[in-house]
């Protein structure tokens, strides 16, 4: 009889770590994927999407004091298939840098996926437009998709590890990490 109450106390300690620990990192992440549209040329199918709340007060920090950061976005095309596994049919990582210049005052952003096109802007919100949002990034030619078929478009963003000079190492930051944001559409 003891050891039933012994178990059950133990049981419902456990359940209540569990779901506190499960609150914590809910709060954590504050940064998500909003916005997430798929749309198509007379070639391409394109995606868009922003991140919202990605910028933490210290990024923001750090990024003024000329640290660079960098936002990586992975995404992946399926072609969903029912009683079996999806097939894959694009992988596509893009990243967007951003450098502070301390001496003209103004933010570089570079976007892999414009082929290395360099944005200078002396305004931090548009440099957080730019560095948050993906506009027409092309995922495959519309010749690869089959008219009628059942698709997926999964999307992630995290920030990579900020690296700070040697004297301000003791400065804790944040990474984030988005959930897979997904969006199912019929070509």
């Amino acid at each position: 009889m003891i050891t039933l109450i012994n178990r059950k106390t133990w049981i419902i300690f456990f359940a209540i770590i569990f779901m506190l620990q499960n609150l914590a990192f809910a709060q954590d992440q504050n940064a998500r994927i909003a916005n997430m549209t798929v749309t198509n040329t007379r070639d391409h199918l394109l995606l868009y999407l922003n991140i919202e709340g990605a910028f933490r007060d210290d990024t923001k920090k750090a990024i003024l004091n000329g640290v660079p950061a960098t936002f990586t976005f992975f995404t992946s095309l399926y072609q969903v298939k029912n009683f079996w596994f999806d097939n894959k049919i694009a992988d596509i990582t893009t990243t967007h840098t951003i450098k502070y210049d301390n001496l003209k005052k103004e933010f570089i952003i570079t976007r892999s996926s414009e082929s290395g096109e360099h944005f200078v802007t002396k305004s931090f919100e548009e440099a957080q437009k730019l560095m948050t949002q993906v506009d027409s990034l092309k995922i495959v030619p519309l010749a690869k998709l089959k008219k009628g078929g059942k698709y997926q478009i999964r999307a992630k963003a995290e920030r990579g590890k900020l690296t700070l000079p040697f004297y301000l190492h003791y400065v804790s930051l944040k990474d984030f990490k988005t959930d897979w944001h997904t969006t199912d559409f019929i070509y």
